[in-house]
C-alpha cells in the first residue's frame, strides 16, 4: 500500500467459500469501492481443524466467479488457504490485511485452539502480514443471515483503523486479533478489548451404530442445526468395528473478565492474540523447582 493506492485485503474462512459470513463480508468491502479484495477460501466446510496444514500432497485450486473480487476455491485447510494467499505464488501481490471469518458461532477462550478461522488469520500472522478473524455469536432460533451483514458492518470501523496504522507503519506486528460479534448485533454495546479466557464446551463420546448417526459439530463445538437420522439395526455392525460420536456434555464458562463473558454481556470484543500461550507464571516457578530435584542420568562422556 503506497501512497493513495487502495488497500488490498485477502478474505479467508474455514466455513467454506460459499458461507455465508464470507460472501456478507466481501459484500461490505466492495461496496464502497475502497478495497482490492481477494479471496482465498476451503471449498468446503472446514469447521474446528484448528491450525492443520496439508503437508503430503497438493492442493486443488479453482477460479470461483465472486463479483468484485478475484476468488480461489481451495480443497485444503484455512491455514493452507491463508499461507497459499500471501504467497504470491496465487496472487501476484502481497495483502496489506487478512480477514477470516465471519464464522457461524463465537470463538473464544479455549475454542480458540479448534477454531479454523482463527487459524486463517494466525497463519498470516506467521507470515508477518496483519490479520484479523473474526466471529459472529449465531444462536438457533433467533439468528438470522442478514445479521452476517450487520456484524461485517460493526467490524468495518476496526478494519479501517488497522488499515491506517499499517500505512503508518505503526501497526505491531507481535499480535494479531480476534474479534467476536454477540448475537444481538443492534444493541451491542461497543467495542471492548479483552483477553483470551479458559471457557469451553466439554465434549464426551458416545458409541452409535450409523456412520450418518450422531449430529454436525458447528465450528464453535456446539451442536449445529441438522436432523438427526435413525439408527440402523445394530445387528448390521461388526464387533470389530466400532463407531463412536462425539457429544455435548456441558461447559466450563470463566469468572473474570474475559472474551466469552463480555461477547455475552452484548460487547464486540477485541482480543489480541500471539502465536503462542505461554504457561501461566506459577506453573514456571514450580517447574523450576521440581526440575532441580529430577535425579540426572549421567552423560555416555562421563561414564
Amino acid at each position: 500500500m503506497e501512497g493513495g493506492q487502495r488497500s488490498t485485503i485477502l478474505i479467508t474462512n474455514d466455513d467454506g467459500i460459499d458461507a455465508p459470513g464470507l460472501r456478507a463480508l466481501v459484500h461490505s468491502l466492495v461496496a464502497p469501492n475502497l478495497f482490492n479484495v481477494l479471496v482465498c477460501a476451503p471449498d468446503s466446510e472446514k469447521s474446528a481443524v484448528s491450525h492443520s496444514i496439508t503437508w503430503l500432497h497438493p492442493i486443488a485450486v479453482k477460479k470461483v466467479h465472486i463479483d468484485g473480487v478475484t476468488a480461489y476455491a481451495v480443497s485444503g485447510t484455512p491455514a493452507d488457504c491463508a499461507s497459499l494467499g500471501v504467497s504470491k505464488a496465487l496472487f501476484p501481490t502481497l495483502p496489506d490485511l487478512v480477514l477470516s471469518g465471519i464464522n457461524k458461532g463465537s470463538n473464544c477462550g479455549y475454542h480458540i485452539v479448534y477454531s479454523g478461522t482463527v487459524a486463517g488469520a494466525r497463519e498470516a500472522f506467521f507470515n508477518d502480514i496483519p490479520s484479523i478473524s473474526i466471529s459472529y455469536d449465531w444462536v438457533k432460533g433467533k439468528s438470522n443471515l442478514q445479521d452476517f451483514t450487520l456484524a461485517a458492518q460493526v467490524c468495518i470501523p476496526i478494519i479501517n483503523a488497522v488499515l491506517v496504522e499499517i500505512k503508518n507503519q505503526s501497526y505491531p506486528r507481535k499480535c494479531f486479533l480476534n474479534i467476536d460479534v454477540p448475537n444481538d448485533i443492534a444493541n451491542h454495546k461497543g467495542y471492548r478489548l479483552t483477553k483470551q479466557g479458559k471457557s469451553i464446551i466439554k465434549m464426551g463420546w458416545r458409541q452409535v451404530t450409523s456412520e450418518r448417526e450422531g449430529r454436525k459439530m458447528s465450528s464453535d463445538m456446539t451442536n449445529a442445526d441438522t436432523e438427526t437420522p435413525k439408527n440402523v439395526d445394530s445387528s448390521s455392525v461388526s464387533p470389530d468395528h466400532l463407531l463412536f460420536a462425539r457429544e455435548v456434555r456441558g461447559s466450563v464458562l470463566d469468572d473474570d473478565i474475559t472474551d466469552y463473558k463480555c461477547l455475552q454481556e452484548g460487547y464486540i470484543t477485541v482480543s489480541p492474540l500471539a502465536a503462542l500461550s505461554h504457561a501461566e507464571v506459577d506453573c514456571q516457578a514450580y517447574f523450576k523447582d521440581w526440575l532441580q530435584s529430577v535425579p540426572e542420568i549421567p552423560s555416555s562422556s562421563s561414564l
